[in-house]
């Protein structure tokens, strides 16, 4: 294998008597740290006037109590403040975002040292992400930074290219999370950095992550795209969160309609991911969610989190309560209002018991990204079961890393998750949209109100299942206008052989690519068959049906297809059924209101709402799909059934109890 190598270019280095300082890169020095490459430095570290450290690989600084990481003046008498010297650079600032194609970034790990006196150097992060629409969610890894000096002109080094404010709902103020009371509170411009796991949302307003200005500087070319640079003093090791009462004690009221100390109503942005049942604002509802930002210059990686680990390769995360990740926000938006909610979000579950993740498992947090937890409840730690130590999930590489002593007899599950992955790619082979089918011993076959691995899809999805019969398979009637699933799951034990509809409704859709994990490993190119024996299936529309196999394409011959694990059975089960439309009947937490929201395809629509004795309480002629079609229904009253019916005579029909 080529090794690559460390360029250095007029270095000099010096180890003092003191060891506090391992290597000196003095004035015009230069250490460019290649992609992909590893520098080791097992003690102080430090630059002097434009001594420069060019980091496009990763840097790691271990080292005791006594050793510096500092970022001297000419004098080498006091610390340099403006940066400059020890920059970390995007290697690809324009596919820094894509999932397809991630670019690498320069990293830097910082063990042992100690936070203060000692660690001073300030450190340039390159920086550009996708934009989260009205506010950015971000985190800020950098030690006592002040808010303000994001503030400033597009050709200033270090800012945002706008001024931030106080000013709450102006899309100009800076806000922080509290577990505690579940709400964004305001940060005064004046204020440092709060701690390290902080998680922000800035206003997005003349702020676009994904597009800096062309004319935004950087200390060095940048070849493939403008970006912003973040500068400050990073924050060392050592930083745990103990994931315990959040929203303990809250009250939110009927439906959320309680408010909160900003006199918000809780309904007005308070969304939980891992809740889509009819039971909102009861039970765990918008509790027992911890919302946290990468503290690190260094990736996260969360594959193993939750996963009792057998032998000495840990990252001592062991969560036994976990019950979802969210990973990216979606889309933010806010209305005129004041209601703020967010789209698109992405989220990986977890099976109850001892946790196996399942989704996009094996997560890769970046630098300045943030993230959620949801905990299936409050109860007290035991055994380090409910802290969240960030220092053993560091890592280099934006791929998740594999335990060679992980044993699956270490849990006790009672049996193995299995898992089917399937993506939706163009007529260049890209992907454009995924969606999962999981089976596992304690897995539930069919709609339920209790917490599951199932996750919800919005109506501008383009492929996914639909909720199955528990007992037949096949599509669920009672639900195929409530909602369908980005991931969906059953019992192995009582369905296998049997149908889970899966649906496309985008004609660029060319093939489709399967990706098989049992307890979340990658079976080998070419496998069929799981450790049971057993492996996936899909029929088509025209009823052939074929073996899965991992990393299989196949054409695709029409937009319904039925998923099984196991053989098929006889019956036919979804195939042949008229596809359900994405139009459904959801609960508009932000809105307070249930709303009609129309697929995509459709253009006009006629809507009515009968009380359950048939009488016509609502009706809409000629109504544009374009927007959200509210229901102004009574709260006293047990039940509706709405119908919708398109411009091509595409109906749909939902019931809502209340």
């Amino acid at each position: 294998m080529k090794k690559n190598l460390l360029l250095i270019s007029f270095l000099t280095i010096s180890i003092p008597v003191s060891a506090q300082v391992l290597m000196n890169v003095n004035k015009d020095a230069v250490v460019f740290v290649a992609e992909n490459t590893l520098v080791y430095n097992g003690g102080g570290l430090q630059t002097r006037d434009t001594g420069l450290f060019d980091v496009r690989g990763n840097v790691m600084i271990q080292g005791s109590a006594s050793d510096v990481f500092k970022t001297l003046n000419a004098a080498g008498t006091a610390d340099k403040t403006d940066g400059g010297n020890f920059i970390l650079r995007l290697n690809n600032p324009v596919n820094h975002s894509s999932t397809s194609s991630p670019s690498t970034y320069g990293q830097l790990h910082i063990q042992g040292l100690t936070q203060g006196a000692n660690l001073t150097a300030v450190v340039d992060k390159e920086f550009r992400t996708s934009k989260h629409g009205t506010y950015q969610q971000i985190s800020l890894p950098f030690y006592n930074k002040v808010i303000s000096s994001l503030s400033g002109a597009t050709n200033a080094i270090g800012t945002f290219g706008k001024t931030f404010s106080n000013s709450r709902y102006s899309q100009d103020e800076v806000l922080t999370w509290n577990n505690a009371t579940v709400v964004s509170a305001n940060l005064p411009v004046t204020s440092l950095t709060p701690k390290s796991t902080a998680y922000y949302m800035f206003g997005s307003k003349n702020f676009d992550s994904g597009n800096p200005p062309a004319a935004m500087p950087a200390n060095a070319p940048v070849a493939n795209g403008s970006v912003y640079t973040v500068k400050g003093v990073p924050i060392a090791n050592g930083v745990n969160e103990l994931l315990k009462d959040a929203a303990l004690g809250v009250n939110f009221g009927v439906g959320g309609n309680a408010r909160n100390v900003y006199n918000e109503r809780y309904s007005s942005y308070l969304q939980d991911n891992w809740d889509f049942s009819t039971n909102l604002w009861t039970g765990t509802f918008g509790r027992n969610m911890y919302q946290f930002g990468n503290p690190y210059l260094t990736n996260l990686d969360l594959g193993m989190i939750g996963i009792v680990e057998a032998g000495t390769t840990t990252d001592n995360n062991a969560l036994s309560a976990i019950q979802g990740i969210r990973y990216d926000p979606g889309t933010v938006q806010s209305t005129p209002g004041g209601a703020t909610y967010s789209t698109g979000a992405k989220f990986i579950n977890f099976t109850s018991g001892s946790p196996v993740p399942v989704g996009d498992v094996g997560l890769i947090i970046k630098p300045m990204q943030t993230f959620v937890i949801k905990m299936r409840d409050n109860a007290a730690e035991s055994g380090g079961n409910r802290t969240l130590s960030f220092d053993n999930l560091r890592r280099f590489k934006n791929t998740p890393r594999t335990s060679g002593n992980y044993s699956v007899n270490a849990r006790s599950l009672g049996g193995s998750v299995k898992q089917l992955g399937v993506i939706a790619l163009d007529e260049f082979g890209e992907e454009m949209s995924r969606t999962y089918y999981a089976v596992y011993p304690t897995a539930v076959s069919g709609h339920t109100t209790d917490a599951t691995t199932q996750s919800t899809l919005g109506s501008d999805n383009i492929i996914g299942t639909f909720e199955e019969n528990a007992t037949t398979g096949g599509i669920d009637p009672a639900f195929s206008n409530a909602y369908w699933l980005y991931i969906n799951e059953a019992n192995e034990a009582n369905f296998t052989g049997k149908a889970v509809p899966l649906a496309l409704y985008s004609t660029g859709i060319k093939s489709l690519k399967f990706e098989i994990r049992e307890n979340t490993e990658l079976l080998t190119d070419g496998t069929h068959a799981l450790s049971t024996g057993i492996g996936f299936y899909f029929r088509d529309i025209n009823g052939v049906e074929s073996e899965i196999f991992q990393n299989q394409i196949v054409p695709v011959t029409g937009d319904q297809y039925s998923l099984y694990y196991g053989k098929p059975q006889q019956v036919l089960g979804a195939g042949g059924a008229v596809k359900p439309s994405r139009t459904m009947v959801v609960f508009n937490r932000a809105a307070d209101a249930y709303v009609v929201r129309f697929d995509p395809a459709w253009k006009r629509a006629t809507v009515n709402v009968y009380d359950l004795s048939g009488k016509l309480v609502i009706s809409g002629k000629d109504v544009s799909t374009a927007e959200d079609f509210r229901l102004d229904l009574s709260k006293n009253s047990s039940g509706y059934i709405v119908t919708a019916v398109s411009e091509t005579g595409e109906k749909m029909s939902s019931k809502i109890v209340r």
